[in-house]
């Protein structure tokens, strides 16, 4: 019955030390998505305003 106990005591311990590592990996993960977000975002924003400056240039070309 012993052994027994010590067994589960060992499982669940390293059970616990896998929540662990698994609950640290994904805050960093979630760290990790929230800088590509931002980013995506600052690249989106720089890639409208290059648009809306081609647009722009586009316009003031004279037609023939």
């Amino acid at each position: 019955m012993d052994t027994e106990l010590k067994s589960l005591e060992q499982k669940i311990s390293q059970l616990v030390g896998f929540c662990q590592r698994l609950r640290d990996e994904n805050h960093g993960l979630r760290q990790e998505l929230v800088t590509e977000q931002n980013q995506n975002k600052h690249l989106n924003d720089k890639l409208v305003g290059a648009k809306d400056r081609l647009e722009s240039l586009l316009n003031q070309i004279p037609e023939s």
